[in-house]
């Protein structure tokens, strides 16, 4: 990395000022209306202009934890994690490592997302398929941390969902109290979810929309709670029609129906999360799933890049 960073502020939050509670904003959709549910979004894309939505809420704690020290973490090549573990370290002076899925990828030009990272300062550091599968073994851990020269890193798992991250999140369910029956958003890694269920009012209920296929995320999500609070929390559950096909995936219906939404109610719909979780929702509502009178809120965690 070039130049010399700046000492990092003490509090994180503070350095990159958030704006928080983020808004909740109704939309009138005629979609949800005939079937009597009210639709409410969250607006978690517009915490900060550079962590999007549930990047800023799952960073924070890890920055705070890291206290200035380098950090390494991971992500596929089009990971919104990786870019917004970028922005924070050049917004705090703080050096950042990127452990990119695929080897092969080190000889190719670099892709819009991977090439903000290296605009941001991050040095990315590309890992064959099978490395990357096992990279929470220990051993294959300390030898990747070795090869990135990166042995002092503060390491943040891929997403950043390890136990600090869910309980950050656990203020986003804290901010929705009583303002929705049912609280749903797109999950990745589940980190998000974890802490969203664990906010909530006993009598509201999460659910996640996984955009990964492979029904391993419950496992995952009950794995993250009990590392962060001991045991389960919440209530939630997963709905996993709604991929499209797998990360960073989409098909022409996909598309065809998140520009639908944005010229319905001009928001820009980021496609790998955003409008998976949309679609999810329309297509829940049609099938009658939400009773008459429920007050449904989605959270909006990105925005296209």
């Amino acid at each position: 990395m070039t130049g010399h960073p700046r000492a990092p502020d003490p509090d994180p939050a503070t350095a990159l000022r958030p704006r928080l509670p983020s808004p909740l904003q109704e939309v009138a959709d005629d979609r949800f209306a005939r079937h009597g549910v009210r639709l409410l979004l969250k607006r978690d894309d517009l915490i900060h202009p550079q962590l999007i939505g549930n990047k800023w809420r799952k960073l924070v704690p890890s920055l705070r934890a890291a206290a200035g020290r380098p950090l390494l973490t991971f992500g596929g090549a089009y990971s919104n994690h990786l870019r917004a573990t970028a922005a924070a370290g050049r917004l705090l002076g703080v050096p950042t490592i990127g452990v990119v899925r695929g080897q092969e990828l080190a000889d190719r030009p670099l892709n819009p997302s991977l090439a903000r990272c290296t605009a941001d300062g991050m040095r990315l550091h590309f890992v064959d398929r099978s490395t990357y599968r096992h990279k929470t073994d220990p051993a294959t851990l300390a030898a990747v941390l070795r090869a990135a020269g990166a042995e002092d890193a503060y390491v943040v798992p891929e997403g950043g969902s390890n136990a600090l991250a869910v309980r950050g999140c656990q203020d986003l369910g804290t901010e929705l109290r009583g303002r929705a029956d049912v609280v749903a958003i797109a999950c990745g890694t589940g980190g998000t979810l974890a802490g969203l269920a664990a906010g909530l009012a006993p009598d509201q209920r999460a659910l996640g929309i996984p955009v990964l296929k492979g029904g391993f995320l419950e496992e995952e999500i009950r794995r993250l709670q009990d590392q962060a609070f001991g045991g389960p929390r919440g209530d939630w559950r997963l709905d996993e029609r709604f991929h499209f096909g797998g990360y960073a995936r989409t098909t022409p219906e996909l598309d065809a129906f998140a520009a639908d939404f944005e010229t319905r109610h001009g928001l820009p719909v980021e496609r790998l999360y955003v409008a998976k979780l949309l679609h999810g929702l329309v297509t829940l509502t049609s099938e009658g799933v939400f009773p008459r009178g429920t007050t449904i809120t989605a959270v909006i965690t990105g925005r296209p890049f």
